[in-house]
């Protein structure tokens, strides 16, 4: 559900009702920069930085960023350091402490487990992050949009503060050559010493090849995430020969339905997303031998998401008018992966509001690895400024069309940077079934979590 739509929030309010509750934790470390801006009115940032294990360390990252009172609503956002493959300590202490805040906070007020997901394509920050959210007693750690196969020994090594390092693909890399980025948890939190308790690990698949090969690797796996081609944000691309409909969407075909028979005879439990928001759809599951759904569409229009108020009502508009759309947009993410986009008006779904913005690339998250001539590791993304991707030697091509999913994605959450010619505009994903989510909606204009759970249990 991209940035902070599935924050802590949303995460408490499933995870107390008796389900698993998700945090994203793509981008915590500048979510948490810019909410600490905003000045923590409720109070709760403070209360999760006082139970942070090293109190200088929490104190480091509260007087980097915290405005009291909140900046002014003209005022920018202060910048917040794009990770490299040799960050600085403060870069990766503050996203320690936003994995930490960001988990300790969901599981606060209910007995109940709460998972974090990550994105594959999202390498330098997952370490320090997934440290964070090891040292609030996250229950569950899911990882999509890539093949994760570093997950379980990171894992392992964190659990017992001891460094760790991520493969980088780096484009140009010469035969032989292996590239990381490391993190060493003494480095933020010196004096750990109680080893932490080991989460449970559930790749993000689309395919029972893909599974059984990650069970292949012999690492802890504890199951899988199936998720369909219907499902929100970034999807597997449809396998063979890529061919596009009338709208430019990509064809799926036989070849991109999980065989659930292989699945069952891998032996792992596994949950089925992806048009999994309706009732009935959980039996269905079950049936075909899962443990359970994921569902994301449904509660990211809940009240406890964090969607930014004004989008979350065009959407609901949108559903009780029976408009509400989503294209499937080939063209939009600069990881190359097809991409969900809800079509809102005044987002980036329009083409009006994406010639408009000027182009930049000062966050980072999606950036490519490429060799320089020298051997060292250049950045490059689709979505920058097009001169400046060409000269660091990316095809023009690849530029076209590519939209900022960082900046788009927390200006979705009302986090988006301000800029002289105006707000950064905002980019929404949701899954196929967001039209269906008029059914539950009824009469009404708005629903909470619970609603969800009973509308998709019936209880």
């Amino acid at each position: 559900m991209g940035v902070a739509v599935s924050g802590w929030r949303l995460a408490r309010a499933v995870s107390s009702l008796g389900h698993l509750g998700v945090v994203s934790g793509t981008a915590l470390d500048v979510v948490l920069a810019r909410r600490l801006q905003c000045g923590d009115p409720d109070g709760e940032l403070r209360r999760a930085f006082d139970a942070f294990p090293d109190a200088d360390v929490a104190r480091e990252v509260w007087a980097r960023y915290f405005v009291p009172g909140g900046k002014a609503p003209q005022a920018a956002f202060r910048d917040v350091p794009m990770f490299v493959a040799r960050p600085a300590r403060h870069v990766e202490a503050l996203a320690v402490v936003a994995g930490f805040v960001e988990v300790f906070l969901a599981k606060q007020g209910h007995d109940g487990g709460v998972g974090i997901n990550f994105l594959q394509k999202v390498q330098l920050p997952t370490p320090s992050i997934l440290y964070g959210a090891l040292l609030a007693g996250v229950d569950y750690v899911l990882v999509g949009a890539g093949i994760p196969r570093d997950i379980p020994p990171m894992l392992d090594a964190l659990v017992a503060h001891q460094p760790a390092e991520i493969a980088l693909p780096v484009t140009g890399a010469l035969e032989g050559e292996r590239f990381t980025a490391a993190f060493d948890p003494a480095r933020i939190v010196p004096h750990a010493e109680r080893q932490l308790r080991r989460p449970r690990f559930l790749p993000i698949v689309s395919s029972a090849t893909l599974a059984a090969s990650l069970v292949r690797t012999g690492a802890r796996i504890d199951g899988f995430i199936v998720e369909h081609h219907t499902a929100g944000g970034h999807n597997a691309p449809p396998r063979g020969r890529q061919q596009s409909d009338s709208h430019d969407e990509p064809v799926y075909g036989p070849r991109d339905v999980v065989d659930l028979a292989r699945m069952r005879e891998i032996g792992l439990p596994f949950w089925l997303a992806g048009g999994a928001g309706r009732p009935g759809a959980l039996a269905e599951a079950k049936r075909q031998g899962a443990a359970g759904i994921q569902v994301g569409t449904l509660f990211a229009l809940a009240e406890e998401s964090g969607l930014d108020p004004g989008i979350r009502a065009r959407l609901i508009d949108q559903v009780l008018a029976g408009t509400a759309a989503v294209r499937t947009d080939q063209r939009a993410s600069p990881t190359g992966f097809p991409l969900k986009v809800a079509q809102v008006d005044g987002t980036l779904s329009e083409a009006d509001v994406y010639a408009r913005r000027e182009r930049r690339c000062d966050l980072g998250y999606l950036r490519e690895f490429y060799r320089r001539a020298d051997g060292t590791i250049g950045y490059r993304c689709p979505g920058e400024p097009v001169a400046d991707y060409v000269k660091k030697e990316g095809a023009i091509e690849e530029a076209v069309g590519r939209k900022c999913l960082c900046n788009g994605l927390l200006a979705t959450v009302g986090l988006g940077q301000l800029r002289a010619a105006g707000p950064e505009p905002a980019i929404v994903t949701a899954g196929s079934s967001l039209p269906a989510a008029r059914e539950l909606l009824g009469a009404r204009r708005s629903f909470s979590a619970r609603d969800v759970v009973s509308y998709l249990t019936g209880h």
